[in-house]
């Protein structure tokens, strides 16, 4: 697989990475862990270099798992995690005290079976501590060698310039993709300016892209989609105009939807590296494939312009959660 380098930072990784969140967690009921380790263990093994995790996923359990799963290479790859949360039992809110992080990056480096983290994110902005104390904790993560690059997840443009100026970003990561394309306007001049890169979660929708997706299918235990608004029965058949856009590409392509939608994502600038998950090896497989397509420059022009002309229905959290989190 092809590389890509995050920022001026320099922090080389594969031009795919994977998402580990849904391994157990907010997709489903978890499936057996040996078999989980096994997907990871694929995807590197298809050239994937980027592993992404968080404290908060389980909480816990996903980086136990990852750790388990990755210990036989674990040189030999990029491992993120994030941490920033006050954790009480399945419940979470944002705590970037000094105290907090400490806490979340020793414990995130004994489940991840690893001595020091290759990129560390705060998970989400703490409202109550200023992000300049944040950065200069982060300083102390580095000199003591227990971090080797950080980053912001949802951060707004006024905080992503206040932590670089005090200690460099490497990347950030929030949502991107083809229906959720906020950054485009306030964000990415940012990370253009600064020399950031974009990690992209969810570049699949949530799965509502690859076009497989039905109500049904997410009425499941452990599985958040079924609260989210965009997933209403009303929004999904609302935003069927976006399945029937990518779809139509594929079919010019020879792809699928879940390719056509990554690629689209690898396409609009060289420094974003989406980190699609699964938990199905023949998906992990279809989704890395995604970088083998490439558009000519008239196909990449009219595909913007029919995306900017969709209307996207639902938001992407509820509003507790929003009011919760600040996401």
């Amino acid at each position: 697989m092809k590389k890509r380098t995050l920022g001026q930072q320099k922090l080389e990784v594969s031009e795919l990475g994977y998402g580990c969140m849904g391994l157990n967690h907010h997709r489903g009921p978890a499936k057996e862990p040996k078999e989980m380790a096994r997907v990871v263990q694929e995807a590197f093994h298809q050239g994937v270099t980027m592993f992404d995790t968080a404290e908060v996923y389980g909480p816990y359990t996903n980086e136990i798992l990852v750790g388990e799963a990755v210990k036989d290479f674990r040189k030999d790859i990029v491992l993120a995690t994030k941490g920033g949360f006050k954790i009480d039992g399945q419940s979470n809110f944002p705590d970037s005290s000094k105290k907090t992080l400490r806490a979340s990056l020793e414990g995130s480096l004994k489940r991840l079976q690893t001595d020091y983290i290759d990129l560390y994110y705060i998970h989400r902005v703490d409202p109550h501590t200023p992000i300049e104390e944040v950065a200069e904790t982060i300083q102390q993560f580095r000199k003591e060698g227990k971090i080797r690059h950080w980053g912001l997840s949802e951060a707004s443009g006024d905080t992503i310039r206040k932590a670089h100026a005090i200690e460099p970003l490497t990347a950030i990561q929030s949502e991107y993709s083809i229906w959720w394309r906020a950054l485009e306007t306030d964000i990415f001049p940012i990370l253009e300016e600064l020399g950031i890169g974009l990690l992209a979660y969810s570049p699949l929708g949530r799965g509502f892209l690859t076009g497989t997706m039905t109500k049904e299918s997410i009425a499941n235990e452990n599985d958040n989609r079924a609260e989210l608004p965009r997933f209403t029965q009303e929004a999904m058949a609302a935003n069927q105009g976006v399945l029937d856009l990518i779809h139509e590409i594929a079919k010019k392509k020879e792809a699928t939807s879940a390719q056509i939608a990554i690629a689209w994502i690898l396409a609009q600038r060289e420094w974003i590296v989406p980190i699609p998950g699964t938990t199905n090896s023949n998906r992990l497989t279809e989704n890395n494939q995604a970088s083998t397509i490439a558009f000519t420059k008239e196909e990449l022009s009219q595909m913007n312009q029919a995306v900017a002309a969709l209307t996207i229905v639902g938001d992407r959290y509820p509003q507790s959660e929003k009011e919760r989190t600040g996401k």
